[in-house]
């Protein structure tokens, strides 16, 4: 893309484009890309799969340029592509789910939620900050998974409106349904939303040391340390396994019959970021290897208090996704 090109304006960009372009249609979608990537990620629930589905739709409106018609705006027409791919593919899958959502009964169709990188939110920066604050609260692990409870045509009503701002006109165009429809869908999922836990964005010095002490205390093995630092009611789940610990009492349990009941195994926490939230990526090592290995990335939620509600360790995540190595080596 030429310098140009990104201080060009749009309607020349538009007239460029269409007569075939390429790169002045680079430079029209390019400033959208980023908040598409995450409408696809709030409607699927996967960052690999909400990148295909932006890749895709902008090489379909590539495509069909000539057909666009200069009614509303380019980005509420690549918003119309993409929340469509995105409900076709959700016509074909099943809706992604933490373990603490369901019952273990038929785990193995669940479709897991999928952690998101600090990468995928960066163009947030440019948001004033309250803005961004509200952005980072709905690619929340919470609210996500409330999001994801909802019908998809629900869900996708849900972010146009409440989410990303559109009228219910705009958003009655985007999806081929009636402003009525429209208005009923959000009623009705918004009444849903009322019944679901809801993001709770927390993030302040006292709570950037607790997690701090959080990561120390396995490190050095201490697990009423951990659990000091446990609301009663904290939840601890590790998908793709679909058990779900409770309470202090069953985490306690855990930690000492589980990932801490060898005194030789060594443990290291690298923070990272993911979701909007405070996350480490964990790393294990047994007494006689070489190396630490990944064990996952543990996301951490906190109440007012500074207390840690939730602890959803992804035990599948590729940490190089959040900037972390992949190994380390033992010193």
């Amino acid at each position: 893309m030429a310098a140009n090109d990104a201080e060009a304006d749009p309607t020349e960009l538009l007239i460029r484009a269409r007569a075939g372009d390429g790169q002045a249609f680079g430079a029209l979608i390019g400033p959208y890309r980023g908040e598409l990537c995450l409408h696809a990620y709030r409607m699927l629930g996967s960052p690999d799969d909400a990148e295909d589905i932006v890749q895709d739709s902008l090489t379909r409106a590539w495509q069909s340029l000539s057909s666009y018609e200069d009614r509303g705006t380019v980005r509420a027409w690549l918003y119309r592509i993409v929340t469509n791919r995105c409900l076709t593919v959700l016509d074909r899958a099943s809706r992604r789910a933490l373990p603490t959502d369901f019952s273990a009964e038929g785990f193995e169709e669940i479709h897991w939620l999928k952690p998101l990188p600090a990468t995928h939110t960066a163009h947030l920066s440019a948001y004033d900050p309250e803005a961004r604050t509200a952005a980072l609260e709905t690619v929340e692990l919470a609210f996500l998974t409330a999001a994801h409870r909802l019908p998809p045509r629900q869900r996708a009503v849900l972010l146009l409106r409440d989410v990303l701002g559109f009228t219910a006109a705009e958003t009655a165009e985007l999806l081929g349904m009636t402003v009525a429809a429209v208005n009923s869908a959000l009623q009705r999922a918004k009444t849903h939303q009322l019944n679901a836990p809801q993001a709770q964005r927390v993030e302040n010095t006292e709570v950037r040391l607790a997690a701090q002490r959080y990561a120390k205390a396995w490190e050095a093995g201490d697990v009423e340390a951990i659990i000091s630092m446990l609301a009663e009611d904290v939840r601890y789940s590790m998908p793709p396994l679909p058990h779900v610990f409770s309470g202090v009492r069953q985490v306690r349990g855990f930690l000492h019959t589980g990932p801490l009941r060898h005194p030789g195994q060594a443990w290291l926490f690298l923070p990272a970021s993911a979701n909007g939230q405070l996350a480490f990526g964990t790393y294990m090592r047994e007494a006689t290897a070489p190396a630490y290995e990944p064990a996952g990335l543990d996301v951490l939620s906190f109440s007012s208090s500074a207390q840690i509600t939730e602890v959803v360790s992804f035990l599948e995540a590729d940490l190089t996704d959040f900037g972390l190595p992949q190994r380390l080596t033992a010193t």
